[in-house]
């Protein structure tokens, strides 16, 4: 399948910069996938959508602030670190800009020398493994240092770090927010509940795998960078019950359907408690085996994230719903509005 049959135009002033005030005020496109129709709703009033018996599994990662800035110790060039996930005690996985500059053995300083990284190892597209040195607790000295990892389209400053996270992220080692869950209020999740909706946390820690873009044109070819996640022993038995009753599993974030489709995939159609790292790719055709719904924000042109909406909506029928959120002027990416596949 050609990367260009995931185009659509996107003009520029589309993109969200800021975060609305009101989480639960983004617009709502709703794709009803049996009937192909269409219908604009206010994330607000997705408990129009939601039954008894359903379970929304939310993604409770906590996004790190993860972007350094520093410099290379024997030129003094400014030097972009991302860090993307610890590998051993002090050492990670990162993305270097310019990546041209860092090689094995290269030191680059941050902080006016309050942490220290070497090079151990070079790797493709600007990756690389990089080992830290500080004083005290590497967690603290990254909050006092570090930077929200905004995605690149975002030219505004974010004020408020929290902003970044959903109001239920715990497990912090996230390199991105998985941002169809910026939507929810404590409010909202209270008043789901209260309808008798259930929730349900999995950990998918995003990394490069989410937002790295397709380099070749016949989408077969790419290859996924690998996640970790986690799925307790408490959530397994919750969505098997679920799925063995008349409930629907309505997952929120592409992050969330990785993780509950690797887990059925690996262990024939049930859920299990397990953690590891995946590499799954999905896109059309694809035979969901976890969930029946999706809650997700508007993704980029070409990129595996639309890729994986049209496996569960149909391509044809997603691009015509991307086609009327341009016209509407719906908010698009990680600031954006959402839609509900159903």
């Amino acid at each position: 399948m050609d990367i260009n049959d995931f185009d659509f135009h996107l003009p520029e002033e589309l993109i969200a910069q800021t975060p609305l005030k009101d989480r639960s005020a983004s617009r709502l496109l709703v794709l009803d996938k049996q009937e192909e129709q269409l219908s604009h709703k206010h994330f607000s009033d997705i408990t129009e959508f939601l039954r008894p018996g359903d379970c929304l599994v939310l993604n409770n990662t906590r996004v790190l602030p993860a972007r350094l800035y520093g410099s290379k110790l024997d030129t003094g060039a400014k030097i972009e670190v991302l860090l993307l996930h610890q590998q051993e005690q002090d050492e990670w996985e990162v993305l270097v800009k310019p990546a041209k500059k860092i090689k094995t053995g290269s030191v680059i300083t941050f902080g006016e020398g309050k942490l220290k990284a070497t090079c151990l190892e070079e790797q493709d597209h600007g990756g690389r493994i990089l080992k830290f040195e500080y004083e005290g607790i590497f967690l603290e000295v990254l909050n006092e240092l570090g930077e929200m990892p905004l995605p690149p389209y975002i030219k505004e400053q974010l004020p408020d770090r929290e902003r970044y996270q959903t109001v239920y992220a715990e497990e912090e080692g996230s390199a991105a927010a998985p941002t169809a869950g910026l939507h929810f209020t404590n409010e909202l999740l209270e008043k789901i509940k209260a309808m008798g909706v259930e929730v349900a946390f999995i950990t998918l820690h995003v990394g490069l795998g989410t937002f790295r873009p397709v380099s070749v044109d016949s989408i077969e070819e790419h290859e996924m960078h690998a996640e970790f996640y986690h799925m307790s022993q408490e959530t397994a038995y919750q969505l098997n019950r679920i799925k063995q009753g008349d409930g629907r599993i309505i997952s929120v974030g592409t992050t969330s359907t990785r993780t509950l489709e690797t887990i059925t995939r690996d262990n024939h159609g049930e859920f299990k408690a397990s953690s590891g790292w995946t590499d799954i790719f999905i896109y059309p055709p694809y035979e969901f085996t976890a969930i029946d719904g999706l809650i997700t924000n508007f993704h980029l042109p070409k990129s595996t994230l639309i890729m994986l909406v049209s496996a569960l909506a149909g391509k044809d029928f997603v691009l015509r719903a991307y086609e009327e959120a341009v016209a509407e002027r719906y908010r698009f990416f990680s600031f954006g509005d959402a839609m509900l596949i159903i």
